[in-house]
């Protein structure tokens, strides 16, 4: 596996463009648009929120469907949530517009929202926005960069990565782009990403392995603990690539997968550590876990903690607030059992033994946690399994951000 430069139009067939369509923004592009020369099988993963915005309905009918797609478009500053009837056949409005710009399906065209809840998109300059999208594509790597800057709302930056695995002989071409900075937790949350792949695969392979994976990355993230209404995770496969196909349990199947892993957590990890008002991504990682499941219970707790994630911003070793967590979290483990340590580029330090503290340096331990990337490991002692979550520090930056994000 090698990564390579570019995002969504690394992967062969793949085109990007982006506009500025006023939709929200006066000062920067907020349209993208993703196009495969040929129809894609999808694969997607949607918001567990009961309140579900019009693109996400949209997108699992095309997903459950078994439809195949060859455009997607997204929009940035307004999420197309909560907004009804009208808000849903603005869907049907943009998939037509998509359809006759681009000379595609309009039943496959996936559609993505980003922005502020309650509001109604202005329909015309969307439909406009297409028409520009639609002249600009091309498959070009600065094409895919562009995409991916239209899709941020409160992002400080692009998120994007691509690679390449060898599959029966064959180049195979993995590339994504994301966006996500506030409304962030566990169980999917305020981000887009949005994959794509030359794999021949099949449609039964391509979900199970976004949906197994979605597990141990997407849902392991959190920057506020509020959980959006728009969070949608699409894969499209185009099958340029030709190799043979990659069926559900084989061992090109473990293969894909584990790239679409690296692809996935990349992300991931850029939406957590770019968090609203964000100085640092901040990893818990539990280890000596009897399960899994433990595992991911109790990392998710530490890096969901306002606490903790205030301690962090403070460069502060504050470790109660950690072992405070794990306690609540719902697992049982034995606290006095419990190792932690804190661990980034300036190096690892041990902050408790046993559930007690050690005799150690404090101004070693808020050097550590002074780094843009800050890890917390607690080892529990009771097996060999292993999870980590990742979020951010909390700082003043995300009072500021979103006390009048409306206006």
């Amino acid at each position: 596996m090698e990564i390579i430069k570019g995002g969504v139009t690394a992967a062969k067939g793949f085109e990007a463009a982006s506009t500025a369509a006023g939709i929200k923004y006066q000062d920067r592009t907020d349209m993208a648009l993703i196009y495969s020369q040929v129809p894609c099988e999808t694969a997607g993963t949607f918001t567990t929120n009961v309140v579900k915005a019009a693109p996400v309905k949209w997108d699992k009918q095309i997903v459950d469907s078994g439809k195949k797609s060859q455009a997607v478009i997204v929009n940035s500053g307004i999420a197309n949530a909560c907004t009804g009837a009208e808000g849903f056949g603005y869907c049907k409005e943009t998939a037509k517009a998509a359809a006759e710009h681009l000379s595609v399906d309009a039943e496959g065209v996936l559609i993505g929202s980003t922005g502020v809840i309650g509001k109604q998109l202005p329909i015309d300059r969307v439909k406009a926005g297409i028409g520009a999208l639609a002249g600009k594509k091309k498959d070009s790597l600065e094409k895919g960069t562009e995409a991916a800057k239209a899709i941020m709302t409160t992002d400080t930056c692009e998120k994007e990565i691509a690679v390449t695995i060898q599959i029966g002989g064959k180049t195979v071409t993995i590339g994504g782009m994301a966006k996500g900075s506030g409304m962030i937790h566990p169980n999917m949350c305020t981000m887009l990403a949005f994959i794509t792949t030359d794999a021949v695969i099949t449609k039964e392979a391509l979900q199970k392995a976004l949906s197994e994976d979605v597990a141990d990355t997407y849902n392991m993230i959190s920057v506020d603990g509020d959980t959006s209404t728009n969070d949608t995770a699409l894969v499209l496969a185009n099958g340029m690539a030709e190799n043979l196909a990659v069926e559900y349990g084989t061992e090109d199947y473990e293969e894909f997968k584990r790239a679409l892993h690296v692809v996935n957590e990349y992300l991931a990890k850029k939406i957590a550590g770019d968090g609203e008002g964000a100085t640092a991504l901040f990893e818990a990682k539990v280890i000596g876990a009897d399960t899994k499941e433990q595992a991911k219970v109790l990392a998710k707790a530490v890096v969901c903690s306002n606490l903790t994630k205030t301690a962090i911003a403070g460069h502060d070793a504050n470790w109660g607030r950690i072992l405070c967590a794990m306690g609540y979290s719902g697992a049982e483990f034995d606290p006095e059992k419990v190792d932690l340590f804190f661990e980034s580029k300036a190096g690892k330090i041990q902050i408790i033994e046993n559930g007690v503290a050690v005799d150690y340096s404090e101004e070693e331990a808020t050097a550590i946690l002074s780094e843009s990337e800050v890890t917390a490991i607690a080892d529990i002692k009771q097996g060999s399994e292993t999870a980590a979550a990742w979020g951010c520090d909390l700082t003043h930056g995300y009072i500021d951000i979103n006390a009048d994000y409306r206006s």
